[in-house]
C-alpha cells in the first residue's frame, strides 16, 4: 500500500508541473484553456471557473492542458484565443513550459536534499587520536586552505589532492587557518584499511541555504548531463529496450527505495523529472519537442502544412508512443519474472 501511495505521489508530482507549466504560459499569452487536468479516465471531480474546467480524473498517472485550436485541426477558425492563432514564439513558449517545470522541480528537490543533507567544508569537524594530522598539530576547527603547493577552497578539492599528492613514506605540507592566523604543517601520510593514504581528518558538514541552491543547480545540471548519455547511448546498444522503463520500472524502482529513505525516493523524484523533461523535448510528433520542430516548419513554408495534416501526424505519433510504452512495458514485465 505505502508503495502504490508513493507511485501516485511520484506520478502526481511529475505530471502537475509539467501541466502546470503550459496552462501557467497559455494563460501568460491569452489562450484559451478548455480543461486542466490530473489525471486520466472517467472524472471524479469538476469544477468549472470562467471558460476552464478544472478536474481530477480516476487514473492518476498522466494529466493534460486541453488548449482551445491545439489538436482541432480546423484552419478556419476565428478565435483569436486559439493556440493555432497565436504568434509562433507564443506557441513555442507554451511548449516549451512544461519541460521547465520539470527541470524547475528537479532543481527544487536536489537544492532541498542538498540544504537537508548538507555538504561536506574544507573545515575540519575532527581530528582522529594517533593519526598524522592530530600528531602534526591539526586541530579541529581549522580550515584547510592549502595541500603542497595548491589552493584549497573546498572539501572535494581537499580529497583530491590527497589522492594526488599523498606519496608512501613522503611528506606533505598542510596550510590551515585557526581563527586569525595561518599555520603550515608537515606530516606523512599513513595507509587506511581500504590501503588509501589518509592523514586522519573529517570535514564539517554545513547546511548553508545559498551553497545549498548552487549544488542544486550543479546536481541538476550533471543529472541533465548524465540522462542525456544515457539516451544517446540507446542508440549503440544492440536491445534498448533492456535500457528503458516504463511505469512498471518505476514501481519496482519506487518499492526498492522505499526501504532507503526519503533522500532516495525524492533524488528518484528529480531524476524521473529530468526525464521526462528530456523526453518532451524529443523532436518525435506528439511530443512537445515535435510541436516544436512543426511550428517552425510552419513558420518557414507557410501554409504548405495545414493543421490537418499536422493533426494527423501527431496522432500517427501518439499510437507509435502507446505501441513503444506497451513493449517498454512488456519488458519490464519480463524482467521481473525472468
Amino acid at each position: 500500500m505505502l508503495t502504490a501511495l508513493l507511485v501516485i505521489f511520484l506520478f502526481v508530482l511529475m505530471i502537475f508541473p509539467h501541466e502546470l507549466g503550459h496552462f501557467l504560459v497559455a494563460k501568460a499569452c491569452n489562450v484559451q484553456v478548455n480543461e486542466f487536468a490530473l489525471g486520466m479516465g472517467p472524472a471524479i471531480f469538476k469544477k468549472q471557473k470562467g471558460e476552464t474546467l478544472y478536474s481530477i480524473r480516476a487514473i492518476p498517472i498522466g494529466g493534460y492542458c486541453s488548449m482551445e485550436g491545439e489538436d482541432s485541426g480546423d484552419e478556419t477558425s476565428d478565435n483569436p484565443r486559439a493556440f493555432n492563432n497565436k504568434v509562433w514564439w507564443q506557441r513555442i513558449l507554451i511548449l516549451l513550459a512544461g519541460a521547465a517545470m520539470n527541470i524547475l522541480l528537479a532543481f527544487i528537490v536536489m537544492t532541498g536534499l542538498n540544504i537537508f543533507s548538507g555538504f561536506p567544508t574544507n573545515t575540519l569537524e575532527a581530528v582522529t587520536q594517533g593519526m598524522p594530522a592530530q600528531v602534526a598539530g591539526i586541530e579541529a576547527g581549522d580550515k584547510i586552505i592549502g595541500i603542497n603547493d595548491r589552493d584549497i577552497k573546498t572539501w572535494a578539492q581537499v580529497t583530491e589532492a590527497l589522492d594526488e599528492e599523498a606519496k608512501e613514506g613522503e611528506p606533505i605540507t598542510i596550510v590551515v587557518t585557526r581563527g586569525i592566523d595561518v599555520r603550515s604543517y608537515e606530516l606523512v601520510p599513513v595507509k587506511g584499511d581500504d590501503g588509501r593514504l589518509i592523514i586522519g581528518i573529517q570535514s564539517k558538514i554545513s547546511h548553508g541555504f545559498f551553497r545549498g541552491i548552487k549544488n542544486g543547480a550543479q546536481s541538476t545540471f550533471e543529472m541533465w548531463k548524465g540522462i542525456f548519455s544515457s539516451f544517446a547511448g540507446l542508440f549503440r546498444t544492440e536491445n534498448p529496450l533492456e535500457q528503458m522503463s516504463g511505469p512498471v520500472g518505476i514501481v519496482q524502482v519506487v518499492n526498492e527505495t522505499r526501504t532507503m529513505g526519503g533522500y532516495y525516493f525524492f533524488y528518484l523524484v528529480a531524476l524521473i523529472s529530468i526525464n521526462l523533461a528530456i523526453i518532451n523535448l524529443l523532436p518525435l510528433p506528439a511530443l512537445d519537442g515535435g510541436r516544436i520542430i512543426f511550428v517552425i516548419i510552419r513558420l518557414i513554408t507557410g501554409r504548405a502544412i495545414t493543421d490537418k495534416i499536422e493533426g494527423t501526424v501527431h496522432a500517427v505519433g501518439m499510437i507509435l508512443l502507446i505501441l513503444l510504452m506497451l513493449l517498454i512495458t512488456w519488458s519490464d514485465i519480463s524482467r521481473l519474472f525472468g
